[in-house]
């Protein structure tokens, strides 16, 4: 650890330093960040897994910081350009931009034009002309320059090569750059149009053909559809600022007055800029633009995933899994109370009469035989319908249907684990079962697919992969570890989730399991192969075993408290089950006598909560849902329907719920409440169940307009094509602009070329 480091993060993150200093060593010794948010806060004066995260990434990216400065210096020293003072500079850059910036007039370069006049021999003629005397003549000092055998024959090939290597200057200085890298991020515009000719094949970025935001204030969803509308070749991107603006901020910088020397560094302005500055400065925003809305896209799919994993679960039931099918008919599955698969059947609903009446008979039989307490539905093509027809069996009043969201069950069927899990069974049963369990506990079920394939997320196959999946495997651990796993019936998948674990512990665990039966205790798991010590601290607390020799194993009290509790009943003259039982018992604990070096009072509060409700689960309880019967397409709807519906995603313009018509409508931001909303994410949540009001239906592009407003206005129409919104406003202020002369189109020569 680098004390600078240590204290920079504590300014950034407003922590103490010694909060940052102890996080850091935890995080350096192995320590996940669950683990450490649970168990060590004492330690870190009990910062939650939101600043833990915050303190690893930021030392991570001041490591890489550092690397790139030990390589810079490495080269430099190599190539003998290292000064004293340089690498102070160096030394003191606290960003990667900064340090860039430094570097790059010494990074070894391609032959450029610069490169080329300098070889002439013209550096001395453009330091001449850059001091800018008012007694310079250019045209008599470039004279002295001309050399036939080096290619310059006229006093303007001079003239031009001192500019190129004056231009380069321009380009390279440390202060104009930082000037003009100001400039882009505050007053750059990002542009978008269609490319001619791909109107139709690109209907679906027809909100971005001709649009024109300011890059400071883009969202990240407009930003990321218009990159992968140039990626698919149906845009055309920029990013600038007035070019005017740009000029004259480099003309203040390095034209000293009108002279004739200064009319050639003006012109060598103009050409820095257009030539060099540009590009480069418009490719670092974009850059910025892309890692911004990468970053956004990535928290907002975190969120809804953590909401996801976290749905209220049904609990152990026997569960009747449908899988919904129109001409191959629906796969049924029975699960007992554990998601074991008893049977299997498949029942036609959408053909003829006589096959209905085999399947109420068929269904009948399973419902007897399996002792079925719940039926879960997928909610895919043909879901409503089957959902009718099932509630319309005379069901026992105990029978919950639930719809339930079958997004990346077809993915699970295929995969690998479904394999091991159903060698022999059919893809298409194997579908079913994950909708059963997913019912049963979503957790345990999701955690088996790739999150991308959950229905969560937004552009999340255009975002950095790499922080993608770090945010995501941080959500999934993070969900794992607050539920807790009881480690003698879970998968492996579950398992490699646990603090401390991963694949191959999760894998040795299970085959432990399968060779010596149950487990009694967590002590137990230190026979397991390769479990050392390090491996048992960091998960023994997420482990649960219920019904072993000691009640506590079974709870979030973490084995190295065990002996405190023991204490606590030892001076009630009581047994631990006592404690756990009678909340008198409990409310005689004085717990500033247990007070130790390892153990404060943070985690002695959190040892009582845990006595009281001991392996109690974080989620909330299971609440039973069902959409408006008749409604099962989106022609059923008209405005002014108000409909109960289930949030499906929540993004930063607005939230998509399912009412029901297997097309998601769109709660639009404006539409939340009757207040401003910043953040839909303090408004609603993925799985929420909500009431929205039906405000436009647009059938040809497949849209639904929603509110939950209380107070809807609700249009005097049923079906239109919705107008992106403020598209006829971004148009006028574009034309003003334009008439105005305040900006220079960035495409007036991208269209005469073929993109």
């Amino acid at each position: 650890m680098i004390e600078k480091h240590i204290t920079k993060i504590a300014e950034e993150l407003n922590l103490i330093p010694q909060q940052v200093t102890a996080t850091a060593r935890l995080l350096e010794d192995s320590a996940t960040v669950p683990f450490i948010a649970r168990y060590r806060k004492e330690a870190t004066g009990s910062l939650d897994e939101v600043s833990i995260t915050a303190i690893r990434d930021r030392m991570a990216q001041l490591e890489e910081l550092d690397k790139r400065r030990e390589s810079i210096l490495k080269s430099l020293q190599e190539r003998e350009l290292l000064t004293d003072d340089l690498k102070e500079r160096i030394l003191s850059a606290e960003t990667l931009t900064t340090l860039e910036d430094i570097y790059l007039p010494y990074r070894p370069k391609r032959r450029s034009r610069a490169t080329m006049a300098r070889e002439k021999g013209l550096e001395p003629l453009a330091r001449i002309l850059f001091e800018q005397q008012e007694d310079t003549d250019p045209l008599t000092e470039a004279a002295t320059y001309i050399d036939g055998e080096k290619g310059v024959e006229t006093a303007e090939d001079a003239l031009a090569g001192s500019r190129d290597i004056m231009a380069e200057w321009m380009n390279e200085d440390q202060e104009a750059r930082k000037e003009m890298r100001a400039l882009y991020q505050h007053k750059g515009v990002l542009w978008s149009q269609v490319i001619p000719a791909k109107e139709t094949e690109g209907a679906k970025f027809r909100d971005y053909f001709d649009l024109e935001e300011p890059v400071a204030a883009a969202p990240s969803h407009r930003v990321l559809a218009m990159f992968r509308g140039e990626k698919e070749r149906i845009l055309n991107l920029r990013v600038t600022p007035s070019e005017d603006e740009a000029l004259a901020l480099l003309e203040a910088m390095f034209v000293k007055g009108g002279c004739p020397a200064s009319q050639e560094v003006n012109a060598a302005v103009q050409d820095s800029y257009k030539r060099l500055l540009s590009h480069s400065m418009e490719t670092e925003i974009r850059l910025e633009a892309k890692k911004r809305a990468d970053t956004e896209a990535v928290k907002i799919f975190a969120e809804n995933l953590r909401e996801l994993l976290l749905a209220p679960p049904l609990g152990q039931k026997n569960v009747m899994a449908i899988d919904p099918g129109i001409r191959t008919g629906c796969k049924v599955a029975c699960l007992d109370r554990q998601g074991k698969l008893l049977e299997t059947a498949t029942i036609y609903l959408f053909k003829s009469e006589n096959e209905k009446t085999s399947a109420t008979a068929n269904l009948r039989e399973l419902f007897d035989r399996c002792q079925v307490e719940a039926i879960a539905v997928g909610n895919g093509t043909g879901g409503r319908e089957t959902e009718a027809f099932v509630k319309n069996l005379d069901l026992p009043p105990h029978i919950t249907v639930v719809m339930v969201n079958e997004s990346g069950a077809s993915v699970y069927s295929a995969s690998e684990v479904a394999r091991a899990e159903f060698p022999d069974l059919d893809v298409s049963f194997r579908g079913a079962v994950s909708i059963g369990r997913r019912l049963m506990d979503p957790l345990a079920e999701l955690v088996k697919i790739d999150p991308k394939s959950i229905g969560v997320g937004q552009y999340q196959h255009d975002v950095n992969q790499q922080e993608l999946k770090k945010s995501l495997d941080d959500v999934v651990m993070s969900c794992v570890n607050a539920v807790g796993v009881e480690v003698n019936t879970t998968s492996e998948q579950l398992l490699t989730y646990v603090s401390g674990l991963g694949p191959q512990l999760a894998n040795n665990i299970i085959a432990f399991r399968n060779e010596h039966g149950a487990l009694k205790s967590r002590e137990e798991l230190k026979k397991v192969p390769r479990l050392g010590a390090k491996a048992f601290e960091q998960s023994a607390g997420f482990l649960r075993i219920r019904n072993g020799g000691n009640p506590l194993d079974a709870s979030a009290v973490h084995p190295e408290s065990y002996g405190v509790v023991g204490a606590m009943a030892v001076d009630l003259g009581c047994e631990v089950t006592d404690l756990l039982k009678d909340e008198a018992l409990r409310e005689r604990i004085d717990l500033s006598r247990y007070t130790i070096n390892k153990v404060g009072m943070p985690t002695l509060i959190d040892i009582l909560a845990e006595l009281a409700k001991p392996g109690r689960d974080p989620r909330e309880r299971f609440e039973s849902f069902s959409f408006a019967e008749g409604i099962e397409k989106p022609e059923d709807l008209q405005p002014g329907m108000r409909l109960p519906g289930v949030v499906t995603n929540v993004t930063a313009f607005g939230a998509f719920v399912d009412i029901g018509v297997h097309q998601d409508g769109l709660v639009h931001v404006s539409e939340l409440m009757d207040r401003f909303v910043k953040d839909p994410h303090k408004v609603v949540k993925v799985s929420q169940k909500v009431t929205v009001t039906v405000l436009e239906v647009d059938l040809e592009r497949k849209r639904i307009s929603l509110s939950m407003r209380e107070k809807s206005n609700v249009p005097d129409r049923g079906t239109k094509k919705i107008q992106p919104r403020n598209n006829m406003k971004q148009k006028a202020q574009r034309s003003k602009k334009h008439e105005r002369g305040s900006f220079n189109n960035p495409f007036a020569k991208a269209f005469n070329k073929k993109p």
